[in-house]
């Protein structure tokens, strides 16, 4: 036996959500929607039980990701937009940050695979409505913020959400039609939005 497993793959006698979690979105960006419990198992080297008796199905693995991930794209919009030089460069660059994590065309189709299949489910859609919620109101107030002299754009709740659906539209339309980076391009797109709304 190794470390008190069966199966030959270690059982660490502490393992958190977080680390299961992260390995289970590492697992996603690979294969998608197909990936099974024992490959996120695998990944983060423990059995298959500390997976399925930590979450108990794929299901709550996957409620539990879009959870922890609602709560790691605020913290992220708000460290980046903290550190920028200016409201307009902290906008930009927690839109930026936001969606840094698509990486290639392959692991952003996979991840938008996965997003698919969620909303697909009612409690699974549920959560991805919240997630965007969540990003739409920090945005609004980083646009309340870089709202200053000039701007002529929409009120900063409608500004958000153009801001928001332009991120995921490039985001499908890269996965699909990849070209460059996709910082690059949404870069492109979130400027250009921008540059229209002041005078």
């Amino acid at each position: 036996m190794n470390g008190g497993s069966i199966t030959g793959v270690a059982r660490p006698r502490s393992i958190t959500d977080d680390r299961l979690i992260e390995a289970a979105q590492r697992v996603v960006a690979k294969v998608g929607p197909g990936f099974t419990l024992a490959k996120v198992a695998e990944e983060a080297g423990v059995a298959v039980g500390s997976v399925a008796t930590r979450f108990g199905s794929k299901h709550g693995l996957l409620e539990a990701m879009s959870r922890a991930g609602t709560e790691r794209a605020v913290e992220l919009v708000r460290g980046v937009s903290a550190d920028a030089e200016s409201p307009c460069a902290a906008l930009r660059t927690a839109l930026l940050a936001v969606y840094s994590g698509l990486g290639d065309p392959e692991t952003a189709a996979n991840h938008l695979g996965q997003l698919g299949a969620d909303i697909a489910d009612p409690l699974l859609r549920e959560l991805v409505g919240e997630h965007y919620a969540a990003l739409e109101r920090e945005l609004t107030e980083l646009v309340r913020d870089a709202a200053g002299t000039g701007w002529c754009g929409p009120s900063p709740r409608h500004a958000a959400r153009v801001l928001l659906a332009t991120a995921n539209g490039s985001a499908i339309d890269w996965s699909i039609r990849p070209g460059g980076e996709f910082a690059i391009r949404l870069a492109e797109d979130v400027d250009s939005i921008l540059r229209s709304w002041y005078r």
